[in-house]
C-alpha cells in the first residue's frame, strides 16, 4: 500500500485529493492541516473517519510539527497555503510568511528524511503569470515557458504570486542540487463543491441566490477557463505518479472553455435563479484581462483531457451548495 502525505488536506483541493485517493483503497493517507480557515466541517469529518486516513492538526511553519510525520512516504502533495484575494489584501505579511516558510521547512525536511520518496508535488498557481501579462503581454493560452515577472512588489496582491514563485524556485533548486524528486503544477481556476465563497463561481452562486432582480458582475469582459475539481485531481495524481513529470512544471486546467465572466454569470443564473439579469459593474483592480492555460505539455505527458465541462460542473457544484 502506497503511503501518502497531503498538506492542506482540509482545504478545497486537498480534501478532494484525499477523498479521491481514499476511494481507491490502495493508499495509506496522512493529512496535515493547521485548520486556520476554521473548524472541521461535516464532509472533512466523514473523510478522516475512513480507516485508511490519519489526520494531524499541525502548523508546518513550526519545525516541531515535523515530529508528527513519518519518514517513509511514497508521495507528498504540498497543497497547504493561504489563498484568496481577500487574504492577500488583509494579511499580506501572513501570506508571505506561511506560504514561504512552510514550503522551505517542508522541502528541507524531505531532503533530510525521505530517502525513498517517489515524488514531491508542489501546488503553484496561474497567478504567477499576471505580472508578465500586464507589463509585456504573453500569448493566451499561456504555456509554462513564459518568463515570469512581478507586478508592484509593494502591492498586497503580489504576495501570493511571489510566495509561489519562491516555492517553485526552492523545488527546482532542491531537485537540481539534492535530487529531491519534484513536480510542480500551476492550477488554473479550479472550481467545484466545497470551494470557499471568496472565489468567483461560489461567490456568484451565493449572490444569485440572494439577489432579487440583478446579479452584479465585476470585470464582466474578462475571460477565464475553468477546470472542474475532479478533472484537476486526476491530472494531479497522474502527474505525481508519472516518471516523465520529474523536475517539470505543468499547467493544470481546462483550455477548451474560455469564457467571459458575464457569460459565466449567465450560466450560473440559469441554474440558481433564472429570473435574474446580469448587471455589469466596473473592472476590479489587478484582475487580468484574460487567463487560459496551454495544456499541451500536460496532454502529451499523461494524455489528459477534461471530462466535466462547465455546464455540468456548475450544476454539480450548485447541488452541493444547496445541500450545505
Amino acid at each position: 500500500m502506497c503511503k501518502v502525505l497531503i498538506t492542506g488536506g482540509a482545504g478545497f483541493i486537498g480534501y478532494h485529493l484525499a477523498k479521491f485517493l481514499s476511494d481507491k483503497r490502495i493508499y495509506e493517507i496522512h493529512i496535515v492541516d493547521s485548520l486556520s480557515r476554521g473548524e472541521i466541517d461535516s464532509d472533512f469529518k466523514k473523510l478522516i473517519n475512513n480507516n485508511n486516513i490519519k489526520f494531524k492538526k499541525a502548523d508546518l511553519t513550526n519545525s516541531k510539527s515535523y515530529k508528527l510525520l513519518s519518514d517513509d512516504y511514497d508521495y507528498i502533495y504540498h497543497l497547504s497555503a493561504i489563498v484568496g484575494v481577500k487574504n492577500t489584501i488583509e494579511n499580506p505579511d501572513r501570506v508571505l510568511y506561511v506560504n514561504i516558510v512552510s514550503t522551505l521547512n517542508l522541502i528541507n525536511w524531505i531532503n533530510g528524511t525521505q530517502a525513498n520518496l517517489k515524488k514531491f508535488l508542489f501546488a503553484s498557481t496561474s497567478e504567477i503569470y499576471a505580472g508578465t501579462m500586464k507589463h509585456y503581454g504573453i500569448p493566451v493560452p499561456t504555456d509554462e515557458k513564459v518568463v515570469l515577472c512581478l507586478e508592484d512588489i509593494s502591492s498586497p496582491r503580489t504576495t501570493y504570486s511571489l510566495s509561489k514563485i519562491v516555492g517553485e524556485s526552492a523545488c527546482l533548486n532542491y531537485f537540481k542540487k539534492y535530487r529531491v524528486p519534484v513536480t510542480i503544477v500551476r492550477y488554473h481556476n479550479i472550481y467545484g463543491p466545497r470551494m470557499g465563497y471568496d472565489h468567483v463561481i461560489p461567490e456568484l452562486m451565493l449572490k444569485a441566490k440572494n439577489s432579487k432582480d440583478y446579479l452584479e458582475v465585476y470585470s464582466g469582459s474578462h475571460t477565464r477557463a475553468f477546470c472542474y475539481i475532479i478533472d484537476s485531481i486526476e491530472a494531479t495524481v497522474n502527474l505525481a505518479e508519472s516518471e516523465d513529470s520529474l523536475g517539470q512544471i505543468f499547467n493544470v486546467g481546462n483550455s477548451d472553455e474560455e469564457i467571459t465572466i458575464t457569460e459565466l454569470a449567465g450560466k450560473i443564473i440559469k441554474v440558481v435563479n433564472p429570473s435574474l439579469k446580469v448587471k455589469p459593474l466596473s473592472d476590479q483592480v489587478g484582475s487580468p484581462l484574460r487567463r487560459c492555460p496551454n495544456i499541451d505539455k500536460l496532454r502529451n505527458t499523461i494524455r489528459f483531457y477534461p471530462k466535466v465541462f462547465l455546464d455540468e460542473g456548475i450544476r454539480l457544484t450548485w447541488e452541493w451548495y444547496k445541500r450545505h
